[in-house]
């Protein structure tokens, strides 16, 4: 017996979906950035195998997406054949590299989030939603391992490590609280049981956060504001360069295929 699907909007669902594997396209193509650049062959290959991870992940999540919306479009159509404001990202995994220490933070920040919202899925009311979260929180598990262990070496080390952790952690933190904000997207998946509320996952991220931050003596940034805007496709200039890259190809010479 097939297993039910839950029932929900479906402009909202396909608005949630794009989010998800918008964050991980983003994310994971900035983290490709870094292949061939990083300081030490061993970070190079792990921070290649994370940006492999979270373009897997993608595949997934706009695959969903393209179903769920019914126009006949892949995942490669929306990943590649959309413009800014058509991406459901939030800000934070827009940001630049920078530093390889600004690199971990932003890293860290997300996969503490990350992690929190995949545990949550594998409840999800919607099969399809399971399966996903399922391979993803296995290899999320190490991420957040993996980059909370660097945020902690890197801020408890030498003075040069730890003054360059400070400053990505005060540049970086003003972007982490939209990723806990709710619309009537989040409400309608969340009312169908498909995904939690983000700001339900707040708490824990502040608890796992704030316990690496005290090991690795990092401060939390003092002051209220933060940016918004990537849920609703109101994005920073970033953006715009990461697609004219990723894009490229597709956008030359349309339905190419390997």
């Amino acid at each position: 017996m097939a297993t039910a699907i839950p029932a929900v909007d479906q402009a909202a669902f396909f608005e949630w979906l794009l989010r998800m594997g918008d964050n991980t396209l983003i994310l994971g193509h900035r983290v490709s950035e870094w292949c061939g650049h990083s300081p030490v062959l061993e970070e190079d290959i792990a921070l290649a195998n994370v940006a492999l991870d979270l373009i897997g992940q993608t595949q997934f999540w706009l695959g969903l997406a393209g179903e769920v919306e019914g126009k006949g479009r892949t995942a490669d159509n929306l990943a590649y054949l959309r413009d800014a404001a058509a991406f459901r990202n939030v800000l934070l995994v827009e940001r630049p590299n920078g530093d390889f220490g600004k690199t971990l933070m932003r890293q860290f920040l997300f996969d503490a989030f990350h992690i929190e919202m995949l545990r949550a899925l594998v409840a999800s009311s919607d099969p399809r939603v399971v399966e996903i979260a399922q391979k993803a929180l296995k290899e999320v598990s190490y991420h957040f391992e993996r980059s909370a262990d660097l945020v902690i070496r890197l801020g408890d080390g030498t003075e040069e490590s730890h003054r360059r952790m400070q400053k990505a952690l005060d540049d970086l933190w003003p972007y982490t609280a939209e990723m806990f904000l709710a619309d009537s997207a989040d409400e309608a998946v969340a009312a169908a049981g498909i995904a939690p509320l983000p700001s339900a996952l707040k708490a824990a991220w502040d608890s796992s956060v704030g316990e690496v931050l005290t090991e690795a003596t990092l401060v939390v940034p003092e002051g209220s504001y933060q940016h918004k805007g990537g849920k609703r496709g109101i994005h920073t200039e970033h953006l715009g360069y990461i697609l004219a890259d990723m894009q490229f190809l597709q956008r030359a010479y349309p339905n190419s295929v390997w």
